[in-house]
């Protein structure tokens, strides 16, 4: 979604409030899947078993609404530049709003097994702490900013995809440890269901799910399948791509893990001149000796758990 916001703005392309609405919805809903594979991850590395199974029982829920929208479970390909793949299946609004139904009072059993447990709260307090100020220093975001009381999230502060029209809060907390980031991102999983219904509400049964702009989209299968003309047009979108005005473009967006953005330079052909990825999980690692530097060997676990890094974001 990232790299598909900053090319359309290179482009100059204005999408739906239709696929705006999707976009927004499928974010939310990705938050909360990578979350639960943090919660769950997190958990069973500190010695709560329990809690990973419950989380991946509520994931598997998110993986079967992706499949439907795109027959991948894990990375759906769905996004597309001027819009979406495809409209979306049948029964997805019902699959979507089942899901939002359930959640909440599985989210209250995941604190149920984790806030108040002796246990967890001896592993996570006052462990892996970094301040506000070496927050900002090191370029920390997402719940880890957040958690060291650094109010920021891209939604709020350069919205885009309509977020400015989106009743949410930001979680925030001062303590910065790893009990403090645990909190953040389970205050975030409820703004994130927030986010969902009132996106799911905006979705009409029927509408655009892209740009009506032959640069960027290609022609409908029904004509692919019986004009020669929309099939050239279909193969020439997809084996060469399009021509992108020259310039430079930089949209983030606020991942699960922060701020995540692509700089894309184009020099007026079809393929980029250069593509910047802004990682948040390299800026997290380089943190991390500050979290772990005077602390226990055994605390290094519950630390790296808690900054729920991943080494694709770090190599990318």
């Amino acid at each position: 979604m990232a790299f598909s916001l900053s090319v359309e703005k290179l482009l100059g392309i204005e999408i739906p409030e239709r696929v705006r609405a999707i976009r927004v919805l499928i974010a939310e809903l990705q938050r909360i899947n990578s979350h639960l594979v943090w919660l769950g991850t997190h958990g069973m590395e500190v010695g709560a078993v329990s809690v990973m199974l419950y989380c991946f029982r509520e994931r598997e829920l998110l993986l079967n609404i992706n499949e439907m929208l795109a027959g991948f479970r894990m990375f759906p390909s769905y996004m597309r530049i001027g819009g979406l793949r495809e409209d979306l299946p049948r029964g997805f609004h019902e699959a979507v709003l089942a899901f939002l139904d359930r959640f909440p009072g599985k989210l209250t059993e995941y604190e149920d097994l984790l806030t108040e447990n002796r246990i967890y709260r001896d592993r996570a307090r006052r462990v892996g702490v970094i301040s506000r100020e070496d927050a900002i220093a090191y370029g920390l975001v997402g719940p880890i900013a957040r958690a060291s009381g650094v109010a920021y999230d891209v939604r709020k502060f350069f919205p885009y995809l309509g977020y400015e029209t989106f009743e949410f809060n930001v979680p925030v907390r001062t303590e910065g440890d790893v009990y403090a980031r645990y909190l953040v991102r389970v205050a975030e999983m409820r703004e994130s269901l927030k986010i969902c219904r009132q996106a799911l509400d905006r979705i009409t049964p029927a509408g655009p799910f892209a740009v009506d702009d032959p640069r960027v989209t290609p022609p409908p299968k029904d004509r692919v399948y019986t004009e020669m003309e929309a099939l050239i047009q279909h193969f020439l979108v997809y084996s060469q791509g399009f021509t992108v005005p020259a310039g430079e473009a930089y949209v983030p967006v606020e991942g699960p893990r922060g701020e995540q953005g692509f700089y894309v330079v184009s020099d007026g052909t079809n393929r980029p001149w250069r593509v910047k990825s802004r990682a948040p999980s390299l800026l997290a690692c380089q943190a991390l000796e500050r979290m772990i530097v005077g602390g226990l060997i055994a605390d290094v676990i519950a630390v790296i758990g808690s900054i729920d890094v991943v080494m694709g974001d770090v190599d990318r």
